[in-house]
């Protein structure tokens, strides 16, 4: 009887641990085929050499989303280090909320608990964290600790609906923050939840998409529609300067009417060479 007791005693703490630990990073059938056809290092590289509103008008060309509405952030981020250029990505997702002692003492490891989950995800990995006090700012998740400990796990930078602080220091770790303000404090600031859906910027994330960020803002790219990417984003940025930009540069001693018609010619020229590449819209 007393090994039975201690057999179901062991079993209980195993389980237990295993709940904790592994709570909220169940990832979903699509996210685990997400991360077997991730893209490669240098598409990544290649990635971050454009800005992400030529990466949107690739995604608006291979996407099956309404691309006046999805994937984009709806409301304004402040990219505090916009000299860095943009950050590409896969997302890794927490959930703080500064204001709140409780949550450190209901689960005083979070924090550990939280690093393992990100340590343990495909990067690049950008740190997408959803504050729960939004609209108040009580402190920061984000600092120069936490920005060099992340740096270290793989991260290159973080979107957040909440604050930063050590914005030069996090500068100098070289980890990018696109964030709502600064702020002075850290306040409670504490994991949550993570690796779960979160929602910024009007965006709702999902841990393991690819998201491209700068000073404009962010782009998630919903999962399945990463691999196309770069290529339409280079046929599109390529498409603007042999058409519409290169006609526009080019209008010293014509008439307005010569300008215009030039536009227009311009204009048919580059939604020519779209359905070319990438058939009709359907």
């Amino acid at each position: 009887m007393f090994r039975l007791a201690i057999f179901v005693l062991v079993g209980i703490i195993v389980t237990s641990f295993f709940m904790i630990f592994s709570r909220d990073v169940i990832m979903s059938d699509q996210q685990i085929e997400k991360y077997k056809e991730s893209l490669s290092h240098e598409e990544i590289l290649e990635l971050k050499r454009w800005n992400t509103p030529t990466i949107y008008n690739g995604w608006e060309q291979v996407t099956k989303c309404d691309s006046a509405k999805d994937a984009f952030n709806l409301e304004p981020p402040i990219d505090f280090m916009p000299q860095m250029g943009p950050m590409v990505g896969y997302a890794v997702t927490v959930v703080c909320e500064p204001s709140n002692v409780q949550h450190k003492i209901d689960n005083p490891d979070a924090a550990m608990q939280c690093y393992r989950y990100i340590a343990s995800m495909l990067g690049p990995k950008i740190v997408v964290v959803q504050d729960l006090d939004k609209p108040e700012t009580y402190g920061s998740h984000w600092g120069e600790v936490n920005s060099n400990r992340h740096k270290s796990l793989g991260c290159v930078g973080t979107i957040t609906d909440g604050s930063v602080r050590d914005v030069d220091e996090m500068t100098n770790a070289g980890f990018k923050a696109l964030a709502r303000r600064m702020c002075v404090g850290h306040a409670h600031a504490h994991p949550v939840r993570w690796g779960c859906e979160v929602e910024v910027f009007g965006r709702k994330v999902q841990p393991g998409q690819l998201i491209h960020a700068d000073k404009h803002g962010f782009l998630a790219i919903p999962f399945g529609e990463e691999k196309d990417l770069l290529d339409a984003a280079k046929f599109m940025d390529s498409n603007e300067c042999q058409s519409v930009i290169k006609t526009a540069r080019n209008t010293t001693g014509k008439s307005m009417e010569e300008i215009l018609e030039g536009f227009s010619q311009a204009g048919k020229l580059f939604a020519s060479n779209v359905k070319e590449k990438f058939g009709p819209k359907s």
